[in-house]
């Protein structure tokens, strides 16, 4: 890594023998001290600021791709321990997500113009993980097979009644609907609702389909089936077991529920700065030991837990080349500090999938230890059979 100073003098770093070599700029000199104390938040405030810029053809994703393989001699700087257990010890008050607080807090991320979303999501505005069967897959391709794959994992039924617990822009709940369900989709967001309708009605399913305007905690009923995808990561440590309670509440006595989530493979941790100041304020990817110790907590049976490891980073990996494709149109929606912004957010979270420990679990969960079919093969029966390879 090549610096060049507010002076205009030039520091290197690494011999630049096993990778590229990138040149950053500080315009500003309080940024010495701000990088030394909080290099997360402080990047990328500076980088959305203009006071960090890239040189020499340098790009953000290059810069943070460097910081990204070096990991481990970052992670031993004291100064970092010492921000990690203080916001640790702080990060149940940081995660305090009241159902006002929540709805807020979701709003701020998702009542954003849906024409950005547009602009880096695939046509059905899936913007949780998809299922890449191939690297290769298309964005398209790869998020219809994750609609399929938890279609088949949900063994549907003709009218079965399944509450969908955070139903983003719909593309879930119109599948269900198309295999016979009868959809209730809660969601916190109006800009989320009023476009997910719109879809739902040009799908002509308007019947099957009932979007509620409540945060989980504020609904009840019973259900053959319930699915939260992409979810759980707003729910906050402190809250964990209220959302496995309400949906085992939900859930009735031969039921069970699919359920979908960005997870770590590391111990308990925290939400980075950035992220939690700019993007998903509130949120937290909880650790398996985490999540396991809650359904321990409330009696649920946790009948499959199915690991994907590589399959975000391969999501974000198309939703940034697609960002970038789009730069233009999205600054002209906002401006350019919020595109930086967005940029950043994506290469994190991109960075975060391919060298960190981040992946997503997808859970069974049931309180009866035969709700869910004893062996696997009815995942891959159902979705020949969505597929119509049966």
């Amino acid at each position: 890594m090549r610096v060049i100073d507010v002076d205009g003098s030039v520091h290197t770093f690494g011999t630049g023998e096993n990778g590229p070599t990138v040149t950053i700029r500080i315009h500003d000199k309080a940024l010495h001290r701000k990088l030394f104390l909080n290099p997360e938040l402080a990047a990328g405030e500076a980088y959305m600021d203009g006071s960090l810029t890239m040189e020499d053809g340098s790009t953000i994703y290059d810069f943070m791709y460097l910081f990204s393989v070096n990991r481990a001699p970052l992670g031993a700087n004291p100064v970092q321990g010492v921000l990690r257990k203080f916001w640790k010890a702080f990060r149940r008050r940081q995660q305090q997500n009241s159902v006002e607080r929540a709805k807020r807090q979701a709003q701020h991320h998702y009542d954003l113009s849906t024409d950005l979303y547009r602009l880096f999501l695939d046509e059905g505005l899936n913007y949780s993980c998809a299922y890449y069967r191939r690297p290769e897959d298309t964005l398209e391709e790869a998020q219809d097979a994750k609609l399929t794959h938890l279609v088949a994992k949900l063994d549907l039924k003709p009218d079965m009644e399944v509450l969908e617990i955070g139903g983003g822009w719909g593309s879930l709940a119109i599948r269900m609907a198309q295999a016979g369900a009868r959809v209730t989709s809660l969601n916190v967001s109006p800009e989320q609702v009023r476009i997910a309708q719109e879809r739902v009605d040009a799908a002509g399913v308007s019947d099957k389909v009932k979007f509620v305007l409540k945060d989980y905690r504020e609904y009840s009923g019973k259900f053959d089936r319930v699915i939260s995808v992409g979810m759980m990561e707003h729910v906050g440590i402190g809250h964990l077991d209220a959302y496995f309670g309400k949906i085992r509440e939900v859930m009735s006595d031969d039921g069970y529920a699919v359920v979908h989530s960005i997870g770590r493979m590391t111990p308990p941790g925290t939400t980075g700065p950035f992220i939690r100041k700019y993007i998903f304020p509130g949120g937290y990817v909880p650790a398996l030991s985490e999540v396991f110790a809650s359904t321990e907590r409330l009696g649920l049976w946790v009948c499959d837990a199915e690991i994907l490891r590589l399959h975000y980073y391969y999501t974000i990996r198309d939703w940034r080349i697609r960002f970038e494709a789009n730069r233009e149109a999205a600054e002209n929606i906002y401006d350019e500090a919020f595109c930086r912004m967005w940029e950043f957010y994506l290469c994190a979270v991109e960075l975060g999938f391919l060298h960190g420990s981040n992946m997503v679990f997808q859970l069974f969960l049931s309180t009866e230890r035969d709700a869910v079919p004893i062996i696997r093969d009815f995942i891959q029966d159902n979705e020949r059979s969505l597929n119509g390879l049966d």
